[in-house]
Protein backbone atom coordinates (compact mmCIF):
# COMPACT_ATOMS: atom_id res chain seq x y z
CA UNK A 1 0.00 0.00 0.00
CA UNK A 2 2.96 2.36 0.75
CA UNK A 3 3.98 2.19 -3.35
CA UNK A 4 0.50 2.99 -4.13
CA UNK A 5 -0.19 5.97 -2.11
CA UNK A 6 3.49 7.36 -3.24
CA UNK A 7 3.24 7.05 -6.37
CA UNK A 8 -0.53 8.45 -5.99
CA UNK A 9 1.77 11.24 -4.39
CA UNK A 10 3.72 11.80 -7.22
CA UNK A 11 2.30 10.97 -10.43
CA UNK A 12 -1.75 11.24 -10.48
CA UNK A 13 -1.80 14.77 -9.84
CA UNK A 14 0.07 15.65 -13.17
CA UNK A 15 -2.68 12.79 -14.81
CA UNK A 16 -5.22 14.54 -13.75
CA UNK A 17 -4.31 18.02 -14.93
CA UNK A 18 -3.12 16.47 -18.30
CA UNK A 19 -7.07 14.91 -18.19
CA UNK A 20 -8.42 18.37 -17.68
CA UNK A 21 -6.77 20.21 -19.97
CA UNK A 22 -7.61 17.47 -22.69
CA UNK A 23 -11.61 18.16 -21.54
CA UNK A 24 -13.65 15.33 -20.29
CA UNK A 25 -16.51 15.48 -22.43
CA UNK A 26 -15.68 12.52 -24.61
CA UNK A 27 -19.30 11.68 -25.98
CA UNK A 28 -22.02 9.48 -24.14
CA UNK A 29 -24.95 7.95 -25.81
CA UNK A 30 -27.93 10.21 -24.90
CA UNK A 31 -30.24 7.13 -25.06
CA UNK A 32 -29.15 6.01 -21.51
CA UNK A 33 -32.58 6.39 -19.02
CA UNK A 34 -30.50 7.52 -16.28
CA UNK A 35 -26.76 9.26 -15.48
CA UNK A 36 -24.46 6.82 -14.80
CA UNK A 37 -20.89 7.06 -12.45
CA UNK A 38 -18.18 4.60 -13.54
CA UNK A 39 -14.56 4.12 -12.17
CA UNK A 40 -11.51 5.19 -14.50
CA UNK A 41 -8.01 3.90 -13.57
CA UNK A 42 -5.56 3.40 -15.70
CA UNK A 43 -5.04 -0.28 -14.68
CA UNK A 44 -7.72 -2.51 -12.54
CA UNK A 45 -7.35 -5.81 -10.66
CA UNK A 46 -10.42 -6.83 -9.79
CA UNK A 47 -9.32 -9.48 -7.26
CA UNK A 48 -6.67 -7.74 -5.77
CA UNK A 49 -8.99 -7.00 -2.54
CA UNK A 50 -9.10 -10.59 -2.14
CA UNK A 51 -5.18 -10.69 -1.50
CA UNK A 52 -5.62 -7.65 0.87
CA UNK A 53 -3.72 -5.61 -2.40
CA UNK A 54 -4.53 -2.40 -3.99
CA UNK A 55 -7.19 -2.71 -6.97
CA UNK A 56 -6.40 0.54 -8.53
CA UNK A 57 -2.57 0.01 -8.35
CA UNK A 58 -2.03 4.01 -10.09
CA UNK A 59 -5.08 5.75 -8.63
CA UNK A 60 -8.45 6.10 -9.94
CA UNK A 61 -11.29 8.81 -10.30
CA UNK A 62 -15.11 8.64 -10.48
CA UNK A 63 -16.69 10.22 -13.50
CA UNK A 64 -20.37 11.15 -14.41
CA UNK A 65 -21.79 10.37 -17.64
CA UNK A 66 -24.91 12.41 -17.79
CA UNK A 67 -26.73 13.79 -21.08
CA UNK A 68 -24.03 12.89 -23.27
CA UNK A 69 -20.83 13.63 -21.60
CA UNK A 70 -18.55 12.21 -19.19
CA UNK A 71 -17.29 14.97 -16.36
CA UNK A 72 -15.46 14.22 -12.68
CA UNK A 73 -17.72 12.91 -10.11
CA UNK A 74 -16.02 14.88 -7.31
CA UNK A 75 -13.54 17.36 -7.60
CA UNK A 76 -10.03 17.97 -5.30
CA UNK A 77 -9.71 14.46 -4.51
CA UNK A 78 -6.51 12.44 -5.29
CA UNK A 79 -8.43 9.12 -5.99
CA UNK A 80 -12.06 8.41 -6.13
CA UNK A 81 -13.72 4.61 -7.00
CA UNK A 82 -16.73 2.48 -5.47
CA UNK A 83 -19.51 4.83 -5.80
CA UNK A 84 -22.94 3.41 -4.74
CA UNK A 85 -26.03 5.19 -5.21
CA UNK A 86 -28.68 5.92 -2.03
CA UNK A 87 -32.21 4.41 -1.85
CA UNK A 88 -33.48 7.42 -3.12
CA UNK A 89 -31.22 8.63 -5.37
CA UNK A 90 -30.50 11.55 -4.09
CA UNK A 91 -26.63 10.85 -2.59
CA UNK A 92 -23.45 8.77 -3.21
CA UNK A 93 -21.21 6.78 -0.82
CA UNK A 94 -17.73 6.22 -2.45
CA UNK A 95 -13.94 5.57 -1.89
CA UNK A 96 -11.40 8.51 -1.63
CA UNK A 97 -8.15 9.79 -0.75
CA UNK A 98 -8.61 13.37 -0.41
CA UNK A 99 -5.10 14.42 -0.26
CA UNK A 100 -1.82 12.33 -1.73
CA UNK A 101 -0.65 10.42 0.45
CA UNK A 102 -3.58 9.68 2.91
CA UNK A 103 -5.25 6.21 2.90
CA UNK A 104 -8.56 5.42 1.46
CA UNK A 105 -11.59 6.31 3.38
CA UNK A 106 -15.62 6.66 3.26
CA UNK A 107 -17.20 9.85 1.68
CA UNK A 108 -20.53 10.71 0.61
CA UNK A 109 -21.91 13.08 -1.93
CA UNK A 110 -24.85 15.07 -2.01
CA UNK A 111 -26.06 15.67 -6.31
CA UNK A 112 -28.04 18.37 -5.23
CA UNK A 113 -25.39 20.57 -4.30
CA UNK A 114 -22.39 18.59 -4.54
CA UNK A 115 -21.17 18.72 -1.03
CA UNK A 116 -19.01 16.39 0.19
CA UNK A 117 -18.52 14.91 3.86
CA UNK A 118 -15.99 12.13 5.36
CA UNK A 119 -17.70 9.31 6.85
CA UNK A 120 -15.38 7.02 8.18
CA UNK A 121 -11.49 6.99 7.57
CA UNK A 122 -8.80 5.84 10.29
CA UNK A 123 -4.99 4.72 9.82
CA UNK A 124 -6.36 1.97 7.50
CA UNK A 125 -7.60 2.15 4.37
CA UNK A 126 -11.21 1.43 4.00
CA UNK A 127 -13.16 0.71 0.62
CA UNK A 128 -15.98 -0.46 -1.28
CA UNK A 129 -18.85 1.11 0.67
CA UNK A 130 -22.31 0.22 0.48
CA UNK A 131 -25.70 1.74 1.60
CA UNK A 132 -27.61 -0.59 4.44
CA UNK A 133 -30.98 0.02 5.25
CA UNK A 134 -31.43 1.83 9.17
CA UNK A 135 -28.68 4.79 7.94
CA UNK A 136 -25.60 2.01 7.98
CA UNK A 137 -22.89 0.91 5.70
CA UNK A 138 -21.07 -2.32 4.91
CA UNK A 139 -17.73 -1.47 3.80
CA UNK A 140 -14.13 -2.90 4.12
CA UNK A 141 -11.43 -2.14 6.16
CA UNK A 142 -8.06 -3.69 5.72
CA UNK A 143 -6.27 -5.43 8.51
CA UNK A 144 -3.20 -7.48 9.17
CA UNK A 145 -5.27 -10.56 7.45
CA UNK A 146 -6.68 -8.30 4.26
CA UNK A 147 -9.73 -7.01 4.05
CA UNK A 148 -12.67 -7.43 6.78
CA UNK A 149 -16.22 -6.57 7.10
CA UNK A 150 -17.71 -4.02 9.28
CA UNK A 151 -21.16 -2.50 9.34
CA UNK A 152 -21.51 1.40 11.15
CA UNK A 153 -23.33 3.97 11.25
CA UNK A 154 -23.34 6.68 8.68
CA UNK A 155 -22.30 8.72 11.21
CA UNK A 156 -19.00 6.33 11.37
CA UNK A 157 -20.11 5.06 14.61
CA UNK A 158 -21.32 1.80 15.91
CA UNK A 159 -18.72 -0.15 13.95
CA UNK A 160 -19.23 -3.88 14.25
CA UNK A 161 -16.70 -6.51 12.55
CA UNK A 162 -18.74 -9.16 10.48
CA UNK A 163 -16.66 -12.31 11.14
CA UNK A 164 -12.91 -12.83 11.86
CA UNK A 165 -11.50 -14.56 9.46
CA UNK A 166 -7.87 -14.89 8.41
CA UNK A 167 -8.52 -14.02 5.28
CA UNK A 168 -9.58 -10.93 3.05
CA UNK A 169 -13.47 -10.40 1.65
CA UNK A 170 -14.88 -7.55 -0.14
CA UNK A 171 -18.58 -6.78 -0.05
CA UNK A 172 -20.07 -7.08 -3.39
CA UNK A 173 -24.26 -5.99 -3.28
CA UNK A 174 -26.78 -5.77 -0.62
CA UNK A 175 -29.69 -8.20 -1.80
CA UNK A 176 -33.25 -7.00 -1.28
CA UNK A 177 -33.71 -9.94 1.51
CA UNK A 178 -31.29 -7.51 3.53
CA UNK A 179 -28.35 -9.65 3.86
CA UNK A 180 -24.90 -8.65 2.36
CA UNK A 181 -23.22 -10.60 -0.69
CA UNK A 182 -19.28 -10.82 -0.23
CA UNK A 183 -16.23 -12.39 -2.24
CA UNK A 184 -13.83 -14.12 -0.64
CA UNK A 185 -11.85 -17.60 -0.95
CA UNK A 186 -13.00 -20.74 -1.27
CA UNK A 187 -12.39 -22.77 0.99
CA UNK A 188 -14.09 -19.69 3.10
CA UNK A 189 -10.84 -18.73 5.19
CA UNK A 190 -7.80 -20.63 3.82
CA UNK A 191 -8.88 -21.06 -0.23
CA UNK A 192 -7.56 -18.54 -3.60
CA UNK A 193 -10.52 -19.07 -5.48
CA UNK A 194 -12.67 -16.41 -5.63
CA UNK A 195 -16.32 -17.12 -4.56
CA UNK A 196 -19.80 -15.47 -3.69
CA UNK A 197 -21.16 -15.63 -0.21
CA UNK A 198 -23.96 -14.23 2.07
CA UNK A 199 -24.11 -13.05 5.73
CA UNK A 200 -26.45 -10.65 7.59
CA UNK A 201 -25.77 -7.37 8.72
CA UNK A 202 -25.29 -8.29 12.05
CA UNK A 203 -22.89 -10.65 11.54
CA UNK A 204 -25.13 -13.93 11.67
CA UNK A 205 -26.00 -16.72 8.94
CA UNK A 206 -22.74 -16.56 6.71
CA UNK A 207 -22.82 -19.35 4.23
CA UNK A 208 -21.54 -19.99 0.42
CA UNK A 209 -24.65 -18.26 -1.83
CA UNK A 210 -24.73 -21.72 -3.89
CA UNK A 211 -22.49 -25.20 -3.12
CA UNK A 212 -21.80 -26.00 -7.02
CA UNK A 213 -18.08 -24.66 -5.78
CA UNK A 214 -15.33 -24.84 -9.13
CA UNK A 215 -14.21 -22.08 -11.38
CA UNK A 216 -13.35 -18.31 -9.84
CA UNK A 217 -16.62 -16.63 -9.95
CA UNK A 218 -16.62 -12.84 -8.58
CA UNK A 219 -18.68 -9.37 -9.22
CA UNK A 220 -21.91 -10.00 -8.02
CA UNK A 221 -24.52 -7.62 -8.69
CA UNK A 222 -28.51 -8.50 -8.15
CA UNK A 223 -31.48 -7.97 -10.82
CA UNK A 224 -34.44 -6.80 -10.14
CA UNK A 225 -35.85 -10.23 -10.88
CA UNK A 226 -33.78 -11.40 -7.67
CA UNK A 227 -31.00 -13.23 -9.83
CA UNK A 228 -27.32 -12.46 -9.30
CA UNK A 229 -25.18 -11.70 -12.16
CA UNK A 230 -21.60 -12.42 -11.87
CA UNK A 231 -18.41 -12.75 -13.45
CA UNK A 232 -16.16 -15.70 -14.39
CA UNK A 233 -13.75 -13.44 -15.80
CA UNK A 234 -14.24 -14.66 -19.63
CA UNK A 235 -18.20 -15.87 -18.96
CA UNK A 236 -20.92 -14.25 -17.24
CA UNK A 237 -23.47 -16.34 -15.08
CA UNK A 238 -26.26 -16.12 -12.81
CA UNK A 239 -27.41 -17.46 -9.34
CA UNK A 240 -31.69 -17.87 -10.34
CA UNK A 241 -33.88 -19.27 -7.32
CA UNK A 242 -34.92 -22.12 -8.78
CA UNK A 243 -31.70 -23.51 -9.32
CA UNK A 244 -29.03 -25.01 -6.85
CA UNK A 245 -26.44 -24.21 -9.14
CA UNK A 246 -25.34 -21.55 -11.37
CA UNK A 247 -26.73 -21.02 -14.65
CA UNK A 248 -24.89 -19.76 -17.60
CA UNK A 249 -25.35 -16.86 -19.52
CA UNK A 250 -25.34 -16.69 -23.29
CA UNK A 251 -23.57 -13.17 -23.75
CA UNK A 252 -21.35 -12.16 -26.32
CA UNK A 253 -17.79 -13.25 -26.13
CA UNK A 254 -15.16 -11.13 -24.05
CA UNK A 255 -13.54 -10.80 -20.67
CA UNK A 256 -16.17 -8.93 -18.14
CA UNK A 257 -14.98 -7.25 -14.99
CA UNK A 258 -18.34 -7.87 -13.20
CA UNK A 259 -20.07 -5.59 -11.18
CA UNK A 260 -22.93 -5.24 -13.72
CA UNK A 261 -25.65 -2.65 -13.15
CA UNK A 262 -29.34 -2.93 -14.35
CA UNK A 263 -31.00 -0.28 -16.76
CA UNK A 264 -34.65 0.42 -16.37
CA UNK A 265 -35.10 -0.71 -19.50
CA UNK A 266 -33.89 -4.40 -18.58
CA UNK A 267 -30.29 -3.66 -20.60
CA UNK A 268 -26.91 -4.08 -19.08
CA UNK A 269 -24.14 -1.87 -18.12
CA UNK A 270 -20.83 -3.52 -18.64
CA UNK A 271 -17.08 -3.34 -18.39
CA UNK A 272 -15.39 -5.58 -20.94
CA UNK A 273 -12.18 -5.87 -23.04
CA UNK A 274 -10.98 -8.18 -25.99
CA UNK A 275 -8.10 -9.77 -23.49
CA UNK A 276 -5.61 -8.72 -20.61
CA UNK A 277 -4.02 -6.25 -23.62
CA UNK A 278 -7.06 -4.11 -23.83
CA UNK A 279 -8.77 -1.85 -21.47
CA UNK A 280 -12.02 -2.13 -19.89
CA UNK A 281 -14.61 -0.03 -22.10
CA UNK A 282 -18.04 0.72 -20.88
CA UNK A 283 -20.84 -1.06 -22.70
CA UNK A 284 -24.30 -1.56 -23.17
CA UNK A 285 -25.94 -5.04 -23.63
CA UNK A 286 -29.37 -6.37 -23.60
CA UNK A 287 -29.70 -10.14 -23.03
CA UNK A 288 -30.49 -11.82 -25.77
CA UNK A 289 -28.54 -9.62 -28.28
CA UNK A 290 -25.14 -10.79 -30.32
CA UNK A 291 -23.55 -7.76 -30.11
CA UNK A 292 -22.45 -5.31 -27.11
CA UNK A 293 -22.73 -1.46 -28.03
CA UNK A 294 -19.63 0.41 -26.69
CA UNK A 295 -20.98 3.49 -24.76
CA UNK A 296 -17.94 4.91 -23.59
CA UNK A 297 -14.00 3.85 -24.23
CA UNK A 298 -10.65 5.82 -23.08
CA UNK A 299 -7.41 4.88 -24.31
CA UNK A 300 -5.33 3.98 -21.07
CA UNK A 301 -8.29 3.75 -19.21
CA UNK A 302 -10.14 0.65 -17.35
CA UNK A 303 -14.05 1.76 -16.93
CA UNK A 304 -14.97 -0.50 -14.38
CA UNK A 305 -17.95 -0.57 -11.53
CA UNK A 306 -20.55 0.77 -13.25
CA UNK A 307 -24.03 2.72 -11.05
CA UNK A 308 -27.15 3.98 -11.95
CA UNK A 309 -28.35 7.33 -10.56
CA UNK A 310 -31.59 6.82 -10.18
CA UNK A 311 -34.00 5.67 -6.84
CA UNK A 312 -34.11 2.06 -6.04
CA UNK A 313 -36.14 0.04 -3.99
CA UNK A 314 -34.69 -0.16 -0.35
CA UNK A 315 -33.66 -3.73 0.67
CA UNK A 316 -35.55 -5.34 4.22
CA UNK A 317 -33.81 -4.13 6.94
CA UNK A 318 -33.15 -7.33 9.00
CA UNK A 319 -34.53 -7.85 12.22
CA UNK A 320 -31.18 -9.53 14.53
CA UNK A 321 -32.10 -12.21 16.70
CA UNK A 322 -28.45 -12.25 18.71
CA UNK A 323 -28.84 -12.57 22.23
CA UNK A 324 -26.05 -10.79 24.55
CA UNK A 325 -23.79 -13.85 24.80
CA UNK A 326 -20.30 -14.15 23.74
CA UNK A 327 -21.32 -18.03 22.61
CA UNK A 328 -23.50 -19.58 19.83
CA UNK A 329 -25.41 -22.62 19.90
CA UNK A 330 -25.37 -24.87 16.62
CA UNK A 331 -27.71 -27.59 16.23
CA UNK A 332 -26.65 -30.02 13.21
CA UNK A 333 -29.42 -32.15 12.40
CA UNK A 334 -28.39 -34.98 10.78
CA UNK A 335 -24.23 -34.93 10.37
CA UNK A 336 -24.54 -38.19 8.15
CA UNK A 337 -25.51 -35.98 5.21
CA UNK A 338 -24.08 -33.94 2.89
CA UNK A 339 -23.41 -32.64 -1.05
CA UNK A 340 -20.75 -36.01 -1.13
CA UNK A 341 -23.40 -38.85 -0.03
CA UNK A 342 -24.30 -40.16 2.73
CA UNK A 343 -21.35 -41.41 5.49
CA UNK A 344 -21.83 -45.07 5.40
CA UNK A 345 -20.09 -45.10 8.65
CA UNK A 346 -22.34 -43.41 11.20
CA UNK A 347 -20.32 -40.57 12.82
CA UNK A 348 -19.52 -40.91 17.04
CA UNK A 349 -18.12 -37.89 17.65
CA UNK A 350 -18.12 -34.00 15.95
CA UNK A 351 -14.63 -32.26 17.23
CA UNK A 352 -14.60 -28.45 16.78
CA UNK A 353 -11.87 -26.94 15.73
CA UNK A 354 -10.62 -22.98 15.72
CA UNK A 355 -7.54 -20.97 14.98
CA UNK A 356 -4.61 -19.34 16.84
CA UNK A 357 -2.87 -16.45 16.25
CA UNK A 358 -1.35 -17.32 13.61
CA UNK A 359 -4.27 -19.12 11.69
CA UNK A 360 -3.19 -22.83 13.48
CA UNK A 361 -5.95 -24.88 13.42
CA UNK A 362 -6.44 -25.51 17.64
CA UNK A 363 -9.18 -28.41 19.12
CA UNK A 364 -11.61 -26.56 21.22
CA UNK A 365 -13.08 -30.18 22.34
CA UNK A 366 -15.91 -33.00 21.32
CA UNK A 367 -19.25 -33.89 21.80
CA UNK A 368 -21.24 -36.84 20.88
CA UNK A 369 -22.99 -37.63 17.84
CA UNK A 370 -26.75 -39.42 18.08
CA UNK A 371 -27.49 -42.41 15.99
CA UNK A 372 -29.60 -40.20 13.57
CA UNK A 373 -26.61 -37.97 13.11
CA UNK A 374 -27.88 -35.05 15.69
CA UNK A 375 -25.79 -32.94 17.51
CA UNK A 376 -25.89 -29.53 19.62
CA UNK A 377 -23.28 -27.62 20.73
CA UNK A 378 -21.75 -24.33 22.37
CA UNK A 379 -19.23 -22.75 20.23
CA UNK A 380 -17.39 -19.51 20.57
CA UNK A 381 -18.49 -16.48 18.88
CA UNK A 382 -16.91 -14.34 16.15
CA UNK A 383 -14.15 -17.29 16.07
CA UNK A 384 -12.90 -19.16 12.96
CA UNK A 385 -14.59 -22.50 13.42
CA UNK A 386 -14.72 -26.00 11.61
CA UNK A 387 -15.97 -29.22 12.56
CA UNK A 388 -14.31 -33.05 11.78
CA UNK A 389 -16.58 -36.03 12.69
CA UNK A 390 -15.02 -38.95 13.94
CA UNK A 391 -15.75 -42.12 14.22
CA UNK A 392 -15.70 -44.97 17.49
CA UNK A 393 -11.89 -44.91 17.28
CA UNK A 394 -11.23 -41.45 16.44
CA UNK A 395 -10.69 -41.45 12.89
CA UNK A 396 -11.63 -39.03 10.85
CA UNK A 397 -14.55 -39.79 8.43
CA UNK A 398 -14.85 -36.19 7.03
CA UNK A 399 -13.45 -32.59 8.04
CA UNK A 400 -14.21 -29.16 6.44
CA UNK A 401 -11.69 -27.83 5.04
CA UNK A 402 -11.96 -23.96 4.96
CA UNK A 403 -13.95 -21.99 7.86
CA UNK A 404 -16.98 -20.34 8.80
CA UNK A 405 -18.22 -18.23 12.05
CA UNK A 406 -21.01 -17.75 14.31
CA UNK A 407 -21.62 -14.31 15.18
CA UNK A 408 -21.81 -13.82 19.48
CA UNK A 409 -25.46 -15.12 20.31
CA UNK A 410 -26.19 -16.43 17.09
CA UNK A 411 -28.14 -19.88 17.63
CA UNK A 412 -28.31 -21.91 14.48
CA UNK A 413 -29.19 -24.66 12.56
CA UNK A 414 -28.03 -26.88 9.88
CA UNK A 415 -29.36 -30.06 7.53
CA UNK A 416 -26.39 -31.50 7.48
CA UNK A 417 -22.70 -31.08 6.57
CA UNK A 418 -22.54 -28.85 3.61
CA UNK A 419 -25.73 -30.26 2.06
CA UNK A 420 -26.38 -26.88 0.10
CA UNK A 421 -29.07 -24.14 1.00
CA UNK A 422 -31.35 -26.67 -1.27
CA UNK A 423 -31.84 -29.34 1.13
CA UNK A 424 -34.64 -28.88 3.77
CA UNK A 425 -34.75 -30.59 6.74
CA UNK A 426 -36.64 -33.90 7.94
CA UNK A 427 -40.21 -33.11 9.78
CA UNK A 428 -38.81 -34.65 12.93
CA UNK A 429 -37.57 -33.75 16.57
CA UNK A 430 -33.70 -34.95 16.06
CA UNK A 431 -32.75 -37.52 19.14
CA UNK A 432 -30.28 -34.92 20.43
CA UNK A 433 -32.88 -32.93 21.36
CA UNK A 434 -34.72 -35.61 22.86
CA UNK A 435 -31.87 -36.27 25.22
CA UNK A 436 -31.78 -32.74 26.40
CA UNK A 437 -31.55 -29.18 25.63
CA UNK A 438 -28.28 -28.19 26.99
CA UNK A 439 -25.28 -28.11 24.38
CA UNK A 440 -22.10 -29.43 24.56
CA UNK A 441 -19.28 -26.51 25.59
CA UNK A 442 -17.10 -26.32 22.95
CA UNK A 443 -15.75 -23.32 23.99
CA UNK A 444 -12.21 -24.05 24.75
CA UNK A 445 -11.86 -25.27 27.82
CA UNK A 446 -8.71 -28.17 27.40
CA UNK A 447 -8.06 -26.74 23.93
CA UNK A 448 -5.12 -28.33 21.87
CA UNK A 449 -3.30 -28.15 18.84
CA UNK A 450 -4.99 -30.64 16.01
CA UNK A 451 -1.29 -32.48 16.19
CA UNK A 452 -1.67 -33.49 19.67
CA UNK A 453 -5.05 -34.80 19.35
CA UNK A 454 -4.24 -36.66 16.61
CA UNK A 455 -1.14 -38.24 18.21
CA UNK A 456 -3.64 -39.59 20.67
Amino acid sequence: MRWVRAMLAGALPVAAMVLLFCGFDAPAPRSLDAAVIVTEAPAYDALAGLRGDERFPRGARLLLLKDGHAEPLVEGFAASADANVSFDGTKVLFAGIKDAGDRWAVWELTLADGSVRKVMGGESDVVRPLYLPGNRAVYARHTAHGFQLENASLDGSDAIRLGNLNASAMPADVLADGRILFESGFPLGVGKTPELYLVYSDGSGVESYRCDHGSARWGGRQLASGDVVFTHGAALARFTSPLATEAHIAAPRGEYAGGIAEMASGAWLVSERAGEETQYALKLWKPGEPMLRTLLSRPGQDLVEPVVVAPRNRPHRHPSGLHDWDTANLLALDARESREGRLKTGPRMVRLETQDANGNAMVLGSAPVEADGSFFVKAPGDRPIRFSLLDEKGTVLRQEQGWFWCAKGEQRICVGCHTGPERAAENRVPAVLLRTTTPVDLTGAGKQSVAESSSR
